[in-house]
């Protein structure tokens, strides 16, 4: 730190005379040694070093100063959004706190494999004890949740399992908090409550992974409204609405000059900005998610009606929801304001362009005639409970893959937000989450609260209370899983491998495994919510999948069998059968002699491949630690077989078994 000179008067060897005076760097200006410490190059460990020179470095490399705020922000860029510029906090303490979090919080990521590895595999399935672990650490929460997201953000092909366990933790502690901010939002006066920020709550709760926000949402249709304030200005450049400043509370009082707002915005919404309804794929939940209908410039009746609805009200025009049966409108009133006569309102199909109906020609959208009652405005509260209606029907025509059943989960999740007491939705959640084998302690809850409703309901909340309790003590005493090794005699005739990338040979006509058991779950307690026309469909030959589980023999049920043709195979049910994850984002159980190595391997874009595999290696995938746990010979079989299909060596290149075994102990001790 300190270098010493030639003293006064003093010449050095080349005659250059120096002063005498001993030069240090801790006589520099303290803001230039905070610039000095703050180059991109050193790192928090560097400024520990640096920090124990001596009392002035410390002092310089204190808490609340520059050198800890630069690193800091360096190494969590994403958490800058939760401070103000220039705000002056201990910088020190925040780095020790944050960089705990992370350990703790991949510490526990780590650990939920060996715990849930062992349980039978279910769609959306819910790790409830791990999330209390999160939130038990009493740590600030955008701490956690950027560990979380700084994990899914790392090497793609790698840390597999990690990513997996992440993301589901992730995915649930956000719907935790929108769930908290849709509670809030229920507790305003109803006339505060915007039916735009209710739909976001809906969507954010759907797609918890995605980047929504209010304000995004509403730039965009500020944006929107700009366009037909330019449209407006053409043809009455004096209108009052062009003086109306965003955010601000104005209705336009004359009937002419609301007529000209809706023109503009029916001529800007649907003939410039191409806006229409999804007549041709109606069933699709991006319909109904705002963010989704502004990407596409498509919806459905509800969800075009509360974007028609917001950007009217920002141009000074009240119009209303209405919840007609099949066909969600608005009403524009064309007299006094709040009459009860239905023939005073023009109603506005949203879905149809905009198009104005009278309160007869309402009925025939649909076909017949309704009560007046359908013709009433209703209340932001109404308008999102069908809209999460929507959702949950969409749900109960899934086809019991992952993406259907976690829009069921969701869409119940937040109807009884909205609705908490509905018996019928309640008893629907418990059947779901009992049958999926997910969260018993919640069906419990679920089941007690039905009961304090309607005590009717004792016969099913009794057969689902004694069914769970056994789960509960069946989870206390898990069975010990099956360890299958190539080498012993009865699994010879076995010849792939788990993380082999296949290919399907040809067509074949049913189920995967996992519909076939819902369908027969579904007939024992009539949880209607798989379309049974359905159970049984073509399957197309070709897919692509990846090996995670195989048996000697085929272990479905006869019925299985049957309903598969397997006795139309060559070696029927007396082959090999391999659990294999499909790139559809099915699971599948395949015979040995319908699959085939894949000529050119591709990554498998499965949302359960984390569950089993802890890498991505170009032509297979490397089982991770549980995985490998369960079939203890197969990697080694995997690295051979791929050797032998992929990476033949050429002379000169090395050897090749010292090469394979290199490899193997590699990955055999990767991090999880």
């Amino acid at each position: 730190m300190a270098t010493s000179v030639a003293g006064e008067g003093q010449q050095s060897l080349n005659g250059i005379i120096f002063d005498t005076q001993t030069k240090k760097l801790t006589d520099l200006p303290t803001e230039l040694l905070e610039h000095i410490l703050c180059f991109p190059v050193l790192k928090h460990l560097d400024i520990c070093n640096v920090s124990c020179c001596c009392k002035r470095l410390h002092d310089v490399c204190h808490g609340r100063g520059k050198v800890w705020g630069h690193q800091y922000k360096l190494r969590w860029p994403r958490l800058q959004r939760f401070y103000r510029q220039n705000e002056c906090c201990d910088w020190l303490r925040e780095y020790k706190t944050r960089h705990r979090v992370g350990i703790q919080i991949r510490r526990t990521v780590e650990s939920i494999s060996k715990r849930f590895f062992t349980e039978v595999p279910c769609v959306g399935q819910v790790l409830g004890d791990s999330f209390a672990e999160i939130e038990s650490l009493g740590m600030p929460e955008h701490f956690c949740e950027d560990e979380l997201l700084f994990i899914l953000n790392s090497d793609k092909r790698k840390s597999l399992t990690l990513k997996y366990y992440a993301k589901k933790i992730l995915y649930f502690l956000r719907q935790q908090n929108i769930l908290r901010s849709l509670k809030t939002f229920l507790e305003q006066p109803a006339e505060q409550q915007s039916a735009l920020e209710g739909a976001i709550l809906v969507d954010q709760y759907c797609n918890p992974l995605a980047d929504i926000t209010l304000n995004s949402i509403s730039a965009q249709l500020d944006e929107i409204a700009e366009k037909v304030k330019k449209m407006l200005g053409i043809k009455n450049p004096s209108h009052p609405s062009l003086r109306i400043a965003q955010g601000d509370c104005f209705v336009v009082e004359d009937f002419e000059l609301q007529r000209q707002v809706v023109c503009a915005l029916n001529s800007v919404l649907y003939e410039q900005l191409q806006y229409k309804g999804n007549e041709f794929d109606f069933y699709n939940p991006l319909n109904s998610y705002i963010h989704q209908v502004l990407l596409r410039r498509t919806g459905i009746p509800i969800s075009l009606s509360v974007l028609y609805m917001t950007l009217a009200r920002k141009l000074g025009v009240h119009v209303e929801p209405v919840n007609f049966p099949n066909h969600f409108l608005l009403r524009w009133c064309q007299k006094q304001t709040g009459s009860e006569d239905i023939y005073d309102y023009v109603y506005i199909d949203a879905f149809g362009k905009g198009k104005q109906l009278t309160a007869k020609e309402c009925e025939y959208l649909i076909g017949h005639q309704v009560t007046a009652d359908y013709y009433s405005a209703i209340s932001t509260t109404e308008v999102l409970l069908r809209m999460v209606g929507n959702l949950l029907n969409i749900g109960k025509r899934g086809e019991g893959n992952e993406k259907s059943y976690q829009l069921l989960r969701d869409s119940l999740d937040l109807y009884l937000t909205i609705n908490p007491d509905n018996v019928q939705y309640l008893l629907l959640q418990a059947r779901l989450y009992f049958h999926l084998g997910i969260w018993p302690e919640k069906v419990l809850d679920i089941l007690q609260h039905i009961q304090a409703l309607d005590p009717s309901q004792h016969g099913a909340v009794g057969y689902l209370v004694q069914h769970t309790l056994e789960h509960i003590q069946h989870k206390k005493h898990p069975v010990t899983p099956e360890v299958k090794k190539r080498s012993v005699s009865e699994h010879l005739e076995v010849q792939y491998s788990v993380g082999l990338i296949m290919k399907h040979k040809r067509w074949v006509t049913g189920t995967s495994s996992t519909t076939i058991l819902l369908f027969v779950n579904t007939s024992l307690c009539n949880l209607l919510i798989v379309c049974l026309a359905r159970s049984i469909s073509s399957d197309r030959s070709g897919y692509n999948c990846v090996i995670y589980g195989w048996d000697p023999k085929c272990t479905m049920s006869q019925e299985w069998i049957t309903t598969m043709r397997v006795h139309q195979l060559s070696n029927g049910a007396n082959q090999p059968f391999y659990n294999v994850l499909v790139q559809d984002g099915t699971c599948r159980y395949a015979a040995q002699e319908n699959l085939e190595p894949h000529s050119a391997p591709l990554e498998i874009g499965h949302p359960e491949v984390g569950r089993y595999f802890s890498e991505f290696a170009d032509t297979h995938y490397f089982a991770n630690e549980e995985l490998q746990t369960r079939y203890p010979e197969d990697m080694v079989e995997t690295l051979g077989t791929v050797q032998e299909l992929y990476h033949r060596l050429t002379p000169g290149t090395g050897d090749q078994d010292q090469a394979l075994a290199t490899d193997q102990n590699n990955h055999h001790t990767m991090p999880m």
